[in-house]
Formats: structure tokens, C-alpha cells, sequence
């Protein structure tokens, strides 16, 4: 049998994110016929998403203690077979139990656990791997995330199309099959430490103790809530801007962020060798800034698409820059660091969209004015990201 290498570790993990894109993308499109079949109103069905991203930020927080103790390796198949078990529990769970929301939300537990872990762990096993450029490797991984995105919204809609969105159990068990054949790759792969094995990993007090910790948090917090603040809107722009149905804007909105977005991470993980890392997240930065304000303040709905579209491609890489300057800069950082790092981030997600509300209902409902209070987010963005520099000495 084939000996399996690092170059295959990595691709796992790029089909790890693919399985993160399916869990938290397929269940949205299935609102409507959740509403129709099952009778549950749209609010509760609506509380699924917020309870699958909430209980990912609380395994986000206690994970590493556990984490560190078992191993890479049996975390990840762990992390997969959560997946894996609630996709294939929508297929029969909602008629098991004595209601079919207690079914959904026993599934998004299932599988909200699953990729709680995999945003854990999937990076920090690619920062372990011997690549030439880790900076490369980590922007190239997180682009999968978006391809993962669309592929989801476009294949799952395909497929309601042709075949019928009343087979939706059909296309939730061949999801499932993603996660299921990445288990037997996680079983085999090579799988690196973070650290050395005379290192010791930072403690929770070092870490808080540390002020590049803070700066880096911060930066983490502004680049969640620098994407999904404008992302969030992404199909209303695309209703406006091309004038076209709700459903035709639910799919080219957000296709269109994730595209470009995805394409930003391809090309630093293309050509990252050649670029300054802290450099393209500046320009990445300023880039938009000017994405937000060309939203806010044009007069017609075409502009604000376009915005909508170079913000995808301006925030692709601060995500994945900012786990690979951490690494580079705390390097006993170690588990504990990559999932406060991904808490930071994800308590940004809902900050963004949260602040954009707000602002928007404090306005009249003016979407514009509260796109335009979001601008607090590159600009805190650009001040912190020169404090990430390389010092003399570092004793972390």
C-alpha cells in the first residue's frame, strides 16, 4: 500500500474545511421546506444556525485541554465522525424523536461539535507540517472553506432542481460521504506536532499575560467582523444591484463574496513566496475599507455590488494571515493558541452582522448607514496590524 506523506496530510485537511463549508452552509437551504414539511415556524428553524455557531465557540474554548491529551489524530476522526453522523441523522432523526425540531437541533449538536474541532485543529496540523512556506499552506487551506461554500449552495441547488428538493435526505446522506472517506485519510496520514517534544506549550495565563497575544486577538475579532458584516448582506446587494428575484440574490450574493474571497486566499497560497505577508494585509485592509465606504456612499445599487465584491476579495486573507503571524510570532503557542485565536474569530463573525443591525434599525432601516458603522472594523484592523512586527529580541 501506498505510503501516504505530508502533501497528503495537507489535502486532508483542505477536505476538512470542505466539511466545515457543508455543515454550516447545507442546513440554511432547507429553511423553507423544514417551514412546509415539518410545520415549525421560521423562527426556531432560524435558531439552528445560531445555535450550531454558538456551541462551536464554546468547543472553540474548551477543547484544547482535551485535545492536547488525546492527540491530533483521534480529535480530527472525532471531529469527522460528528459530521459525518449529523448529516446522516437529518435523514431520519426529525421523524425519530417526539417532535422534528428536537431531531434537527439533536443533529446540530451532533455535528456542531464536529466542526467546533475541525476549526481547532485543522489548521495548527497544517502549521505542523514541514512546508517551505506556511504562510502559503495556510492561506491555500482556508480557501477551501469558500470553495466548500460554493460547491454547497451550487451543487445542493442543482440538485433540488433535477431531482427534487423533496429528496433532500438523499443529498444529506452523499454529503455525509465527505466526512466518512476523510476519516480513513486522518486514520493514515502523517500528523506533526505543533511543538517539539522538549517544548511546553503557553498556559492560559501566559497567553492573556502576553500583550501580542491582545493585538492578535484583536486583529482575529476585526477580521471575522471585516467579513461577515458586508457577507451577511451579500444577496440583498445582489437582489438591489441586478435587479433580480430573492432567490436568484440568495444565490449570487454570496456565491459572489465566497468566489472572490476563495480567489484572494488561492492567490497568496500561489504566489505568498513573493509577497509580504504584513504588507498584503495592509493593502488587503485599506482595500476594504474602501470596499465599505464605496457601499455606504454610492447613490445606485450597482456600486454596492461591486463593493460587495472586492470586500470578499479584501478579507480573504486576513484570517488566514493572522494564524500564520501568530504561529510565526508565539511560537509555544500551540493548541491553545490556534482556538482562542478561532473564538476571536468567530466572536467576530457575530459582531459584524450585529453592528451592521443595529446601526441600521437605529437609522430607519437604512442598510447604507450601518454598512457604514461597520468601517470600525478595518480601521481598528490597520492600527493593530503594525504591532505584529518582528522585534530584536521576542521571548515568547
Amino acid at each position: 500500500m501506498k505510503q501516504l506523506t505530508y502533501k497528503h496530510t495537507i489535502y486532508s485537511c483542505f477536505t476538512g474545511y470542505i466539511v466545515q463549508a457543508i455543515i454550516n452552509n447545507f442546513l440554511p437551504l432547507l429553511f423553507l421546506t423544514f417551514q412546509s414539511s415539518y410545520g415549525i415556524p421560521l423562527s426556531r428553524i432560524t435558531f439552528l444556525v445560531t445555535f450550531n455557531f454558538g456551541l462551536q465557540l464554546v468547543i472553540d474554548l474548551v477543547s484544547p485541554a482535551f485535545i492536547d491529551k488525546i492527540g491530533y489524530r483521534i480529535s480530527i476522526i472525532i471531529a469527522h465522525v460528528c459530521a459525518g453522523a449529523g448529516l446522516i441523522g437529518l435523514t431520519f432523526l426529525p421523524e425519530l424523536l417526539p417532535t422534528p425540531f428536537m431531531g434537527l437541533m439533536a443533529c446540530v449538536i451532533i455535528y456542531a461539535v464536529g466542526g467546533g474541532l475541525i476549526e481547532v485543529l485543522i489548521s495548527p496540523i497544517v502549521e505542523a507540517c514541514p512546508t517551505d512556506n506556511k504562510e502559503t499552506a495556510m492561506s491555500l487551506l482556508h480557501s477551501f472553506y469558500c470553495w466548500g461554500h460554493v460547491g454547497v449552495v451550487l451543487i445542493s441547488t442543482l440538485f433540488f432542481h433535477f431531482i427534487g428538493i423533496g429528496n433532500w435526505k438523499i443529498l444529506s446522506a452523499l454529503w455525509a460521504i465527505v466526512p466518512i472517506a476523510n476519516i480513513y485519510f486522518f486514520a493514515r496520514v502523517p500528523i506533526a506536532p505543533l511543538l517539539g517534544e522538549d517544548e511546553k506549550g503557553m498556559s492560559f495565563g501566559e497567553l492573556l499575560g502576553n500583550k501580542l497575544f491582545w493585538v492578535l486577538l484583536m486583529l482575529m475579532v476585526c477580521a471575522g467582523a471585516c467579513e461577515q458584516a458586508v457577507s451577511q448582506w451579500a444577496s440583498t446587494f445582489a437582489e438591489k444591484g441586478l435587479k433580480v428575484s430573492k432567490t436568484i440574490g440568495d444565490l449570487t450574493g454570496p456565491m459572489l463574496f465566497a468566489v472572490l474571497m476563495g480567489s484572494s486566499r488561492a492567490v497568496y497560497g500561489k504566489y505568498g513566496e513573493k509577497l509580504d505577508l504584513r504588507k498584503f494585509m495592509y493593502f488587503s485592509g485599506i482595500l476594504c475599507l474602501a470596499s465599505y465606504l464605496l457601499i455606504s456612499l454610492s447613490a445606485s445599487p450597482i456600486p454596492g455590488l461591486i463593493g460587495c465584491g472586492l470586500c470578499g476579495l479584501s478579507v480573504g486573507i486576513l484570517w488566514p494571515g493572522t494564524f500564520s503571524i501568530s504561529a510565526a510570532r508565539l511560537k509555544r503557542g500551540g493548541t491553545l493558541l490556534f482556538a482562542l485565536l478561532a473564538l476571536g474569530g468567530d466572536v467576530g463573525c457575530s459582531l459584524g452582522p450585529t453592528v451592521v443591525g443595529m446601526a441600521t434599525s437605529h437609522f430607519g432601516d437604512n442598510l447604507k448607514t450601518g454598512i457604514l458603522a461597520a468601517v470600525i472594523f478595518p480601521v481598528l484592523l490597520l492600527l493593530f496590524l503594525p504591532f505584529t512586527r518582528e522585534k530584536k529580541t521576542e521571548n515568547s
